[in-house]
């Protein structure tokens, strides 16, 4: 990736553009992010920065974390990520990685925690078709088959089966910066972004665009 930074979801709001239409956003507070690592292919065998979003008190943070933030002579910091760029040789550690290094017409790609949905059954976490609701049926939101009978006599992997939704890493690719608020570090994106409100986001240059 060219270009990146750490952000939390506000929330979802709508604005209008030049003709009055309307355009449904997320507010994403983006940075500022400080560097506290630079990773080398000398000392670490790939080129890497770790930059780190959202102070808080020394409290929270444990004896490690301290001397660390401490060496690199930056606050102590909520979220520490590792950003894997094609060129880090415009960064050093302390540098401030702020929301106006996207402008408004780019493509992104954000990636966040997805909601979590608890225990879900098979409709509702794969899609599946639900059987007749009437005329003596006894089978409405199963699962369906489990596979065939003596061969190969068990349930194959990857069967679609209830269990836990939600909560897993998700990217969204190419969605349109709508706006740029950089004395503010605010950034709106055109559509949803995944995550709840206050959850952490990944903001990249898309992949594809």
């Amino acid at each position: 990736m060219k270009k990146a930074i750490l952000g939390t979801k506000i929330g979802m709001t709508q604005i209008f553009d030049e003709t009055g239409k309307v355009i449904p956003v997320t507010v994403i507070m983006a940075g500022p992010c400080t560097v506290v690592q630079k990773k080398t292919v000398d000392t670490d065998g790939y080129e890497a920065i770790q930059v780190g979003f959202g102070d808080v008190k020394e409290k929270q943070v444990n004896k490690p974390m301290k001397g660390h933030f401490a060496k690199a002579d930056t606050a102590n910091k909520k979220y520490l990520r590792e950003l894997r760029l094609e060129d880090i040789s415009a960064y050093e550690v302390g540098t401030e990685i702020k929301a106006d290094i996207f402008e408004a017409g780019e493509k992104i790609d954000v990636t966040g925690i997805s909601k979590g949905k608890g225990f879900a059954g098979p409709m509702k976490r794969w899609g599946l078709h639900r059987g007749p609701m009437t005329h003596g049926s006894g089978y409405h939101r199963g699962s369906g088959s489990m596979g065939a009978c003596s061969a190969p006599g068990r349930v194959m992997k990857g069967k679609k089966l209830p269990g836990h939704m939600g909560v897993k890493k998700v990217t969204v690719q190419n969605l349109e910066v709508v706006k740029v608020v950089a004395d503010e570090n605010i950034i709106l994106v055109k559509g949803a972004v995944p995550g709840n409100k206050g959850g952490l986001v990944t903001v990249r240059n898309a992949v594809k665009a």
